[in-house]
């Protein structure tokens, strides 16, 4: 008779933990939001609680959706400091070879105004 209490009281301990247990595991989308300081951290929490009624079905795509953000790098789609930083000197380099060729065109544009008063024209 007493092995049925024990058994009966590990059943209600081992049915409480896996309840809570299933619950925490489903929060670890939403904490992993908290700590990355993800934008949608409350959308994530809800859809946790949401994935305990469509069985898990969405918890793998809140773990992704959870991950892809980081405060530091953004959705980790936008370049690094170092390609911006790249990106910008090719920009300086493009931009001075433009204020060359106008600068050679401006030449070109006065010589010709000086060939057309020679001969007369303008």
């Amino acid at each position: 008779m007493p092995l049925d209490y024990i058994a009966l009281g590990l059943l209600f301990f081992v049915t409480i933990f896996v309840f809570y247990a299933v619950i925490v595991i489903h929060d670890i989308p939403y904490e992993i939001a908290v700590h990355r300081n993800h934008p949608h951290q409350d959308a994530i929490h809800v859809a946790g609680w949401v994935s305990l009624f469509t069985l898990h079905v969405l918890w793998p795509f809140l773990w992704i959706w959870s991950t892809l953000y980081r405060e530091d790098r953004g959705w980790g789609f936008s370049s690094t400091q170092a390609s911006l930083d790249n990106n910008q000197l090719q920009k300086d380099a493009a931009i001075s070879t433009l204020k060359n060729e106008i600068s050679a065109l401006k030449q070109e544009v006065e010589s010709i105004k000086e060939s057309m008063k020679e001969k007369g024209g303008v």
